[in-house]
């Protein structure tokens, strides 16, 4: 019976001893294909471009000038000789009043101007006689005084009915209105017949050539924009074409709620093909032409405010934080982190740890 015990605690021991050999020989054959396990992966290599620093932003187009043109004296107009769409030159006439009661008002003030003409004429005639006599102490004073007074009365009616005629002659103008600028009738306020009163819109009128852009920088990029820098610019409206233009101001202060600064740039448009309300994607160069590390941009991952990019050395990945510039296409600039022809994983980076070795796919 202790016999049967001792051979029972043998065999035990033994099953023990075996379940711990295999154990630890699992153990070290799974670490072992860990170690060798080699991750997929492609590569490309970084290049080099001659590439302008820049700042990418979005914006709007707007008219260069927009103006409202209103009725400066009251009345009906007789004439509407534009419409929607109309293209209009400095000067053109754009509408007309009816001109009667000015007119007739510009016939009586200068038949009166006539008259206190006359009677100044006639007075002046009589001060000289006056004057004569009087050196001859043939009159007396008091009719020397009283002619002066009719002649400095009839000096100021006759200025006084010069500036009526002229007032009259203003307002018998202000009945043909003329467009102020070059462009075309965005809206149409009024049509023939209608009364309108001094001040009344009418017209709005938009220039369109050349065009405000409108965009914003971030706050990290103010101090790179200054005026008469390029700007270049492509709309959804015309996606094969692009556009250049130059920063004309740069507005002094930054938007409380976004921590952005509003940038004005001028872009001609000669042709017409470009619309104000057009949204635009804008790239604005902040220097010349310089040689630039690129990789595609696929290959950076992000983490927060850190960018790394994997590279391959020999069988193995190697991480690297990054500072990257602006982005061209489907490349982005490296400041500092990588090297030209140095071999950037492009595909398979999300799976890479510092060290862990690859198979590059060819």
């Amino acid at each position: 019976m202790k016999t049967q015990g001792i051979m029972f605690k043998i065999c035990y021991i033994s099953c023990a001893l075996m379940s711990l050999i295999f154990f630890v020989s699992c153990t070290k054959k799974a670490e072992k294909q860990a170690v060798e396990r080699r991750i997929n992966v492609t590569v490309q290599p970084a290049g080099k471009q001659h590439l302008r620093p820049m700042v990418e932003a979005v914006g709007t187009l707007a008219p260069f000038e927009e103006v409202v043109v209103s009725a400066e004296i009251e009345g009906i107009i007789k004439e509407l000789k534009v419409s929607e769409g109309s293209f209009v030159s400095k000067g053109m006439l754009l509408a007309a009043l009816d001109e009667t009661d000015y007119s007739l008002e510009a016939g009586r003030s200068e038949a009166a101007l006539k008259q206190a003409k006359a009677t100044l004429e006639n007075t002046k005639v009589e001060f000289g006689r006056k004057r004569a006599l009087f050196e001859e102490q043939l009159v007396p004073r008091q009719q020397m005084d009283d002619v002066a007074t009719r002649l400095n009365i009839a000096e100021a009616e006759a200025d006084r009915a010069k500036s009526a005629l002229d007032i009259a002659k203003h307002k018998l103008s202000k009945t043909k209105i003329q467009s102020p600028i070059e462009g075309s009738v965005k809206e149409k306020r009024s049509s023939k017949g209608d009364f309108v009163r001094s001040g009344s819109p009418m017209l709005v009128l938009i220039q369109a050539n050349p065009l405000k852009l409108y965009f914003s920088v971030s706050e990290k990029d103010v101090s790179k924009i200054k005026t008469g820098q390029d700007i270049s610019l492509k709309v959804d409206a015309l996606p094969e074409k692009e556009f250049a233009g130059k920063v004309a101001a740069v507005f002094p202060s930054l938007d409380d709620k976004t921590r952005t600064l509003q940038i004005e740039a001028h872009i001609p448009n000669p042709s017409g093909i470009l619309k104000p309300g057009f949204f635009a994607k804008v790239t604005a160069f902040t220097g010349s032409s310089k040689e630039t590390v690129v990789v595609p941009a696929t290959a950076l991952l992000y983490e927060g405010e850190s960018v790394t990019v994997y590279v391959v050395e020999g069988e193995q990945a190697r991480a690297r934080k990054v500072k990257t510039g602006a982005k061209h296409g489907d490349f982005v600039e490296i400041i500092e982190g990588v090297k030209d022809a140095e071999q950037v994983v492009v595909v398979g980076q999300q799976n890479l740890a510092e060290g862990v070795k690859v198979n590059v796919a060819l």
